[in-house]
């Protein structure tokens, strides 16, 4: 019996580490579209799974993926199912990705399916490439602004104070005003940063909360221009997903609440849920997405209802796929030609505003010493 417990314990030690491990996996997109295509290409080839996974894993260079790696190839050589082993880090990949590959299975499709996953994920990041690039000059001009006030702050600025407080004059608005802000900041600094960190750190914390989260979300979508953006890039995302599962064979109840926990916006989590619930009632898509115009623009109720009617849904669901990326693309340029002069206006009107308080009574007391 003792012998027994020795070798349980480190057995139990060791799955209990496995299983926290996977909690922190995490796999780049990037890394899951050559997964997808390498696998594909030499599934097609003619070469065994087992086989080509090994091949797949001397070339992977993240650790995550190492790890899965080994998880997967040991449940292979014991007989399960790609994705049966995929399943158990459903974090990782998400429902799309392991059910296109069931239904690969257990059709004999698994390259073709593999194949247009990858190029579907390919697209997937695409999109969310062309937003963060709509974000990145803006982010840039703000840092700019930040260091520009930094440093008039905490290198400029002290070394010209002490002239300011010397004159027995009375200084303008403006530059008691920043002689009060860079006082708090100079003297304050670490509790402003503490500050700034806790609020950040709050706002985080308070988004894990379903109910805040909700109604951040449903806020985020309704704001002029950036709610536009959600809106065009939370339709490509379902109608990509959603003509992708019914082109691979998925039942269209099964198909609608995969591609709504697919969506990261908790607000059309909720309608595709609805929709899949209506649906299974004997309802059609289109009826339910036609009464939430506020959410779901006519195009898509209207292309949704012209497939569901001649039974070309996946490819209708495939071209408006399409169509809103090409709106986030447009939308995207847009917010950048508009977010452009309002950040450098910031960033000139912040660095005018220093310039002003300091050069002002500098010229007063000079028109001051000529006049005497």
């Amino acid at each position: 019996m003792p012998e027994n417990q020795k070798d349980a314990k480190p057995n139990n030690k060791n799955s209990i580490g496995i299983k926290f491990r996977k909690i922190f996996l995490r796999i780049p997109l990037a890394e899951k579209i050559l997964f997808t295509k390498h696998l594909s290409m030499m599934i097609q080839a003619g070469m065994p799974e087992i086989e080509s996974l090994k091949l797949i894993q001397r070339q992977a260079k993240s650790r995550s993926f190492l790890f899965i790696l080994n998880q997967v190839l040991k449940d292979l050589e014991n007989g399960q199912f790609l994705s049966v082993s995929l399943s158990q880090f459903v974090h990782v990949f998400g429902d799309l990705f392991i059910n296109i590959i069931k239904i690969g299975e257990s059709s004999g499709t698994l390259a073709e399916n593999l194949n247009y996953l990858s190029s579907e994920l390919k697209k997937s990041q695409q999109l969310r490439q062309k937003i963060q690039s709509a974000i990145i000059y803006p982010v840039v001009i703000l840092v700019a602004t930040v260091g520009v006030t930094g440093a008039l702050v905490f290198f400029v600025l002290p070394k010209i104070l002490p002239i300011f407080a010397s004159l027995n004059v009375k200084l303008p608005l403006t530059t008691r005003i920043l002689i009060g802000f860079s006082n708090v900041l100079y003297n304050y600094w670490m509790w402003v940063l503490l500050g700034f960190i806790a609020l950040i750190i709050i706002f985080i914390l308070l988004l894990r909360i379903r109910i805040i989260r909700f109604a951040f979300h449903r806020f985020f979508i309704f704001l002029p221009v950036v709610g536009s953006i959600a809106k065009s890039a939370n339709m490509a995302n379902f109608s990509r997903t959603l003509g992708l599962l019914l082109k691979s064979g998925v039942a269209i109840v099964e198909a609608l609440n995969i591609a709504a926990d697919s969506l990261p916006n908790l607000i059309y989590q909720r309608e595709i849920h609805n929709t899949a619930q209506r649906v299974k009632s004997g309802e059609s898509i289109n009826k339910y997405l036609s009464e939430r115009e506020q959410f779901f623009p006519p195009t898509i109720s209207r292309m949704i209802e012209v497939g569901e009617t001649t039974g070309n849904l996946d490819t209708n669901l495939l071209y408006l796929a399409e169509f809103y990326e090409n709106e986030v693309d447009e939308a995207t340029k847009n917010l950048s030609s508009i977010l452009e002069p309002l950040m450098l206006l910031l960033m000139g009107g912040i660095v005018g505003f220093v310039a002003i308080s300091i050069i002002t009574p500098i010229y007063e007391v000079t028109q001051g010493l000529k006049a005497n």
